[in-house]
């Protein structure tokens, strides 16, 4: 597979939600994420990491992103959309799970699932307010 140029890794994840404000409570109120820009009705932008270069997840409304750009749109990103929960996984310590756990469980956040992987690694999953499945996980889950 010499032919295929490298990867190097995921520069941008993005999930759909109908209230982007609920959204934003919640990436920022909740899971501690940044706001790097929104546009009201169609999207809200969140930095997830800066090193070793910007990660950033997207929230999407799907019906304002499922509409083809103009022809002479400045940024003529295709169309994309989804419908029904999605999933994103953010990595975290496995000296912060517990934190994390206590933190979700007083602010009201269900917790679906606390388990560990064959590898060892840990896991615990909630929903957002859109009903999207987010894991926080060990990296070594995939070691």
């Amino acid at each position: 597979m010499k032919d295929i140029p490298p990867v190097i890794g995921t520069l941008e994840s993005a999930l759909y939600a109908d209230d982007l404000d609920a959204a934003k409570a919640f990436w920022t109120g909740i899971m501690g994420l940044k706001v790097i820009t929104a546009l009201p009705d169609r999207h809200v932008f969140f930095r997830v990491a800066d090193k070793p270069y910007p990660q950033v997840l997207l929230i999407f409304r799907a019906s304002a992103t499922e509409v083809p750009p103009d022809p002479d749109a400045r940024l003529p990103v295709p169309p994309h959309g989804a419908r029904g929960p999605g999933h994103f996984c953010l990595a975290v310590h496995a000296d912060s799970l517990d934190a994390w756990r206590s933190h979700l469980e007083v602010r009201g956040i269900a917790i679906e699932a606390d388990f560990r992987w064959p590898t060892g690694a840990r896991s615990i999953y909630v929903r957002d307010p859109a009903g999207n499945s987010i894991e926080l996980g060990e990296p070594k889950m995939w070691e």
